[in-house]
């Protein structure tokens, strides 16, 4: 099978799961994204162990594994380490299906997942803020997400038959990136309307994380840097960076409020060969309880524009460290209106306290903030710019996120910029794309291969096109206010027309004729009105 096969197959037990989920009545539950994922987690768990230890050694097939001594079978788990979980034999996928007639076999398959969350809790857990472990698997998956006891049984059989129908082999262990962030792009579509939150708080359009993640690494190649997300959401935007950098030369840092976009983070971590970063992933407040203190290679963020944060606003300005960390200030707030507080002015300045002097960082924004004189926005940019910390500007196409009618643009930082580098690249791509409607009725663009390399290729080449991309000196911008719309300095045209002496005489004789046919006209109007005017006589009532 090729690439498109396997992702058809994978696909099809996305399918096949949801249609059990929506046979039994969970479909569009709460829930059911925890019943998909999960259960999807297990069997990709379950393989991965299956596959590691065929590839430590071809006879260890399932049978082979069954027979061993218990002896045999913890050294098999030693010599495995951690390219795998650790899974007890009675727990594997075609064990429970073995046993899949017993009598209360969903409690069954719960306590399956709660002993392999238990034996990998060391590796697999999340913290939260408050120093609380979030495990793998939840304790109880089926009894708390299916209400009805008596469909419990039917559910649990017919997840581990799908299961158990699908094999992931050896060639989709080794897909790498692309194939799994469709995958999980995929698993997750549907889940944009249930009570954890909206779609946009987890997904980052591919097309922008990959832009982000090129023009970011450029033409080097780290090595063994840490990238972060303070507002992590599902990690679109860190898994694109660490597979254009190297999962093996990469550990992943993240926060975010979401309990849920925690959770999915830590399944992209596992799908993507990063399971060495998921220690590092906390669920909490960014701004109030920042848990990586320690500075950062790269950083990459699409974090929430708008939020009202007014119950712990005043929270911020009394951060120990505050006068560093947010030194454009905290916005005001409003009287009415407190939704509209912008939470992203606090983000961009954390994320710029947390880049390591040489570090470097893309911030998604609205597009607003390259322009606004006044403000947190403007003192934002000032500080950049003064500091020449800016590395330049992407303006992306309007509708770019499908989940928002905001205008995006991606602000490129580099604390390691020289003197020398005294210009500000911006690029103007909001005339790219292609408008499509998703099947909500909601309008997107999507831009195209070749589309994606001119922003990048331009950008990282500082290769300037007319009317799209331009290279602008830190002096000129601050002589203009600031102002990082790359409309401003793209150079003005005058057009010009070669012609005769007498084509010449020709014109400016039509010129003058039309001024004088305008005249003679407002003449005769300014005439008209002051007759009118003459006309006009005081009468007594």
């Amino acid at each position: 099978m090729d690439n498109t096969q396997y992702s058809s197959l994978v696909k099809q037990l996305v399918d096949d799961l949801k249609g059990v989920f929506t046979t039994a009545g969970l479909g569009g539950e709460a829930g059911e994204y925890k019943l998909l994922t999960q259960s999807f987690l297990y069997k990709f768990i379950n393989d991965k162990f299956l596959y590691e230890a065929k590839a430590f050694d071809v006879k260890n097939d399932y049978a082979t594994i069954m027979k061993m001594s218990d002896d045999d079978y913890e050294f098999l788990q030693m010599d495995l380490g951690n390219r795998s979980a650790k899974i007890k034999r009675e727990d594997l996928i075609e064990s429970l299906f073995n046993q899949q007639n017993e009598e209360g076999f969903s409690a069954l398959f719960d306590a399956t997942l709660n002993d392999i969350a238990v034996d990998n809790n060391d590796i697999y857990s999340v913290e939260t803020a408050g120093n609380t472990e979030v495990r793998l698997f939840d304790n109880n998956l089926l009894r708390d997400n299916i209400l009805d006891g008596a469909q419990r049984d039917i559910v649990a059989r017919a997840i581990i038959n799908k299961l158990a129908e699908t094999k992931f082999d050896e060639h989709i262990f080794v897909a790498g990136f692309d194939f799994f962030s469709t995958i999980f792009e995929y698993m997750i579509k549907d889940y944009n309307k249930d009570g954890g939150g909206k779609y946009a708080e987890y997904y980052t359009p591919h097309a922008v994380a990959k832009i982000i993640a090129q023009i970011l690494v450029g033409k080097k190649q780290p090595e063994n840097v840490r990238i972060y997300d303070p507002a992590a959401g599902s990690g679109s935007l860190l898994m694109t960076l660490a597979s254009q950098i190297g999962t093996d030369r990469t550990t992943v840092y993240s926060q975010d409020i979401s309990q849920k976009s925690s959770n999915l983070l830590r399944l992209n971590l596992i799908l993507n060969g990063l399971s060495h970063s998921i220690r590092n992933i906390v669920q909490g407040n960014t701004v109030l309880n920042n848990k990586h203190p320690e500075k950062m290679d790269f950083i990459v963020s699409n974090p929430p524009f708008k939020l009202d944060f007014s119950e712990w606003r005043d929270d911020v300005e009394a951060l120990p460290e505050y006068n560093d960390r947010f030194f454009a200030g905290v916005p005001k707030t409003p009287k009415k209106k407190k939704s509209a507080m912008a939470i992203y002015q606090l983000f961009i300045q954390h994320i710029v306290y947390s880049l390591k002097e040489n570090g470097k960082a893309a911030v998604v924004v609205p597009t607003g903030f390259l322009t606004a004189q006044t403000g947190i926005d403007k003192k934002i940019r000032q500080k950049l710019i003064d500091e020449n910390w800016l590395a330049g500007v992407v303006s992306m196409p309007s509708n770019i996120f499908a989940t928002t009618g905001t205008n995006v643009s991606v602000v490129f930082i580099d604390k390691g910029r020289t003197e020398e580098q005294d210009e500000i690249f911006l690029i103007d791509a909001s005339s790219l794309g292609s408008k499509v409607k998703e099947d909500n009725g909601i309008q997107k663009t999507i831009l195209s291969n070749d589309e994606e390399q001119q922003i990048i290729a331009s950008f990282v080449n500082k290769e300037v096109i007319e009317d799209f991309s331009v290279a602008v000196k830190v002096k000129d911008v601050k002589e203009r206010n600031y102002s990082l719309s790359a409309g401003q300095y793209f150079p003005v045209k005058i057009e010009y027309v070669e012609m005769t002496s007498n084509e010449f005489d020709a014109k400016m004789a039509s010129f003058e004729e039309n001024l004088e046919n305008l005249f003679n006209k407002g003449n005769k109007l300014e005439n008209e009105i002051k007759s009118n005017l003459r006309e006009v006589r005081y009468e007594e009532s």
